[in-house]
């Protein structure tokens, strides 16, 4: 069994949202106040994610693209990538990150077989990011 687009191309690709919560509160993203985040108990666990790639790749899929929120706040970023990583047919595992939490992930995160990460950069300019974030954050990814 493979899996088609509508025009008839095979889906190689897939992403998942670990998780729809942030350690920023970027201005495009999130609200100012009021925000009510998913019920932890609606969101995928690590196993179920595990199967939804399993049969993914069964269908085709060789690249899969972890995002959120912020996947790196998630308590099992590195045991997920590692998980998808050692499924056959996968290719290749990336994530999308605001970068906050890299310095501390990144080397177990290639370890567990991450092949690439795409980071946010909103401003290199301290006050210009810190407007982006609605004023609530101390630090940069860049400092």
């Amino acid at each position: 069994m493979k899996f088609f687009d509508p025009f008839g191309r095979a889906i190689t690709y897939l992403r998942i949202s670990l998780t729809d919560r942030c350690n920023l509160r970027c201005v495009y993203c999130m609200l100012r106040e009021g925000l009510q985040w998913q019920p932890r108990a609606d969101q995928l666990s690590a196993e179920e994610i595990a199967r939804v790639v399993e049969t993914a790749a069964r269908g085709g899929v060789k690249r899969v693209r972890l995002t959120g929120g912020e996947p790196l706040i998630h308590a099992r970023v590195v045991e997920i990538v590692r998980r998808i990583a050692s499924i056959h047919g996968i290719e290749e595992v990336s994530l999308t990150t605001n970068a906050m939490l890299l310095e501390r992930l990144a080397q177990p995160l290639a370890d567990a077989g991450l092949k690439r990460a795409n980071l946010s950069l909103d401003s290199l300019d301290p006050g210009k990011f810190k407007r982006t974030m609605n004023q609530r954050t101390r630090s940069t990814p860049c400092e």
